[in-house]
């Protein structure tokens, strides 16, 4: 199974190459700017494009079997469309080559999923990220893809452990932060054998 990772410069994207390099699985990276990726390795392959456009990441995703995607927006708390618009690339350029299987990252909260008074809150203060998540996820979603939508809650730079719990529609129980590692296991796991990750 060869993988192409779009968002490697993320904290959860460069989780994902460094795992998969420290199993001897090659894993390219796009990115915008290579220099952002902290990794040092020969066996990394670094894809340098702008997921903004089409052409470059059609041509990054030719040859792969699947696609993982980790991007960001740059626009934080404000209104925007950049996921979305990125996710079309990726989805139309998955279209083109013929491939089908995809893990999205996305957030906790894109589904109106997290309780309680501060769950309301948190998803408030994200409203626009979240929204901007949902719409790329809704692309991925209508265009017969064999998806995997990761929505981590509070991300954080702590240790990989491997033990965490998923929920397909609920957040789990007492469940508030998980590591970029952890997260990134995650998404390994479900393109890979769980006898390698």
């Amino acid at each position: 199974m060869k993988i192409i990772v779009f968002g490697a410069t993320g904290g959860v994207g460069q989780q994902i190459v460094k795992q998969a390099l420290k199993k001897g699985i090659k894993v390219p990276a796009f990115v915008r700017t290579p220099s952002k990726i902290a990794l040092v390795d020969e066996a990394l392959e670094i894809i340098q494009g702008d997921a903004f456009n089409k052409e470059e990441v059609a041509a990054a995703i030719a040859g792969h079997d699947a696609v993982v995607s980790c991007l960001g927006s740059s626009q934080g708390m404000k209104k925007s469309t950049e996921l979305e618009e990125m996710t079309k690339n990726i989805v139309n350029g998955m279209q083109s080559h013929h491939v089908k299987r995809i893990v999205y990252t996305a957030s906790a909260g894109i589904n109106k999923e997290i309780p309680g008074i501060s769950g309301k809150i948190v998803m408030k203060l994200l409203k626009n990220a979240l929204t901007d998540h949902r719409h790329a996820v809704d692309y991925i979603e209508a265009h017969g893809l064999n998806f995997t939508i990761a929505r981590p809650m509070s991300l954080t730079n702590d240790i990989f452990t491997g033990t965490y719990r998923e929920s397909k529609a609920f957040v789990p129980e007492k469940a508030s932060r998980i590591s970029r590692a952890d997260v990134a296991h995650f998404i390994l796991s479900k393109i890979y054998p769980h006898s390698i990750f």
